[in-house]
């Protein structure tokens, strides 16, 4: 069983320095090899401060189920140098639900928006009635886009009401997630 503190799921052959590389596939840049469709993973429980998955999650099979395996192995309490204390973050990086990007791959299995993300957090499943999900996962997050050349340098008005009603002006969605205390 594996206890390393910042993990890279999902690595492939561009693992993070510093990161212990996770992937189905032995490669290179992997450290590890194991199939992140069978679970439990063979991860301590809450032993993980970070974690990066870059696109990976698009390509699961069982979504809730990754979250939770992910939520399961990340700590619940980690305090800063300054002192603060908050739980384990993870960064996952996936094609956005309006780019050519998203749906070009005939491996992946879902698009991905700010919204999928709604429903791995408990308040907001409770505000919704939708306990009976069976979810486990309580994250907190924020998110910022890979935005399309074109509009990378437009003003915010001009670019914000591009990501809303344009195709492709979003390249990636970047989400940080933020285990909340249990």
């Amino acid at each position: 069983m594996i206890s390393e503190k910042r993990i890279n799921l999902a690595c492939g052959n561009n693992k993070i320095e510093g990161y212990y590389g996770i992937d189905l596939i032995k490669t290179e840049s992997a450290d590890m090899q194991m199939d992140l469709e069978q679970f439990p993973w063979d991860i301590e429980s809450e032993s993980v401060e970070e974690i990066i998955c870059s696109h990976y999650v698009e390509h699961t099979i069982d979504l809730i189920k990754f979250m939770d395996e992910c939520y399961r192995i990340m700590k619940s309490e980690i305090t800063d140098p300054d002192g603060k204390v908050h739980g384990a973050t993870m960064k996952i990086i996936a094609p956005y639900y309006t780019s050519m990007r998203c749906w070009q791959d005939p491996t992946h299995k879902r698009a991905i928006s700010e919204a999928t993300f709604l429903y791995f957090n408990k308040a907001w499943r409770i505000a919704n009635k939708l306990e009976h999900y069976g979810i486990v996962s309580d994250f907190d997050y924020v998110y910022g886009y890979d935005i399309a050349g074109d509009y990378a340098s437009k003003h915010d008005e001009v670019r914000n009401f591009a990501i809303m009603h344009y195709f492709n002006v979003v390249n990636d969605i970047h989400v940080t997630l933020t285990k909340r205390k249990e």
